[in-house]
């Protein structure tokens, strides 16, 4: 799967997906880019995936709408992210188009 990483979502997580690709918004230059914008540029890349710590998207954005699926981390807390690996992975592997999912991380 095609996955993009969002501002606040922490780079060491990409270690832990390995069967997907994954690029940063950095890395492709966007940072400068609203979420609207930033959800229809993925799409027209060819990201199947948003990996996000933005909790407001989906009040902010017609989700319903989108063919990119979006995972939410409820932290951008790295040290708190490693400890709930397993269930961001399944849920990841997981996804499917348009699939929205929030991750608590206690």
């Amino acid at each position: 799967m095609k996955i993009l990483f969002d501002q606040g979502t922490p780079v060491p997580l990409r270690r832990h997906l390995e069967n997907h690709t994954i690029e940063t918004e950095f890395e492709r230059g966007w940072q400068e880019l609203e979420n609207g914008e930033l959800l229809s540029t993925a799409e027209d890349a060819g990201f199947e995936l948003l990996v996000t710590t933005d909790q407001n998207l989906k009040y902010q954005q017609q989700l319903a709408e989108r063919k990119i699926g979006i995972v939410v981390l409820k932290t951008t807390s790295w040290p708190r992210i490693q400890r709930r690996i397993e269930t961001i992975r399944l849920v990841i592997d997981g996804c499917k188009t348009a699939d929205y999912h929030e991750i608590e991380i206690p």
